[in-house]
């Protein structure tokens, strides 16, 4: 018995580094590397992440994202999730300087409230940015203004941005060109939901049409209550 433990471990660590490199090789441009991981992953498990009929994935049972942050928002206000609290909200992690995902995704989330009619007035969308070196409040105030009338932007110094990042799983690295002083940045591309209490109740993978977050949206407000 003994010797079988190490032989299921073995065979699992050869299984997730073939599943890393499948991804590695077929992950999207764009798509960030921890993404595609927990995409292929999923395609692998797909008995654990159910997806409901409105496109969203639902957690695990167990897992547990989101949570507590203290940020700066666009107007310069320190913020946490108290802030936010009995409210739901829309959220997405990118930069302003992003040159094609993060503005399709936040166009996407921005016309997914709107399609939501009257009841899109209490989810608030929120953007957080992975490159708060740049991200200063008063940019991210341009930039948000450009999606939605009532998008936050939040920032925060690096260890800031870092630990909520961490709390919602979210993968994110400075790439730089050899060519140039400028650079980008390598991130994850989910939109989360997240419910009255701060956590995570459903995630959308990039491309998903506004009409089925906004249904998806609807579908598990009404599954548990907004108190």
């Amino acid at each position: 018995m003994l010797r079988t433990i190490p032989i299921f471990a073995l065979i699992l660590l050869l299984l997730l580094g073939g599943v890393w490199a499948y991804a590695w090789v077929t992950r999207a441009p764009g798509e960030g590397l921890a993404e595609a991981f927990a995409g292929r992953l999923g395609l692998l498990f797909g008995a654990q992440m159910p997806v409901p009929a409105a496109g969203g994935i639902q957690l695990p049972q167990g897992m547990s994202l989101g949570g507590g942050f203290n940020l700066t928002d666009q107007a310069g206000r320190a913020v946490t999730e108290g802030d936010y609290a009995g409210r739901w909200m829309l959220v997405y992690f990118g930069y302003s300087f992003c040159p094609d995902v993060c503005p399709t995704e936040l166009g996407t989330m921005a016309a997914a409230i709107d399609a939501m009619g009257p009841a899109g007035e209490e989810v608030v969308p929120v953007f957080i940015t992975v490159d708060p070196q740049r991200d200063t409040p008063a940019h991210l105030a341009d930039y948000v203004s450009r999606f939605h009338p009532r998008m936050q932007g939040l920032t925060g110094t690096p260890e800031q941005v870092a630990e909520v990042a961490r709390r919602y799983r979210v993968y994110y690295a400075r790439a730089q060109r050899s060519d140039t002083t400028d650079y980008l940045m390598d991130h994850s591309s989910f939109i989360y939901l997240v419910g009255p209490d701060a956590r995570v109740r459903a995630l959308f993978r990039p491309e998903m049409r506004p009409e089925d977050i906004a249904a998806a949206v609807a579908a598990q407000r009404g599954r548990q209550p907004a108190g």
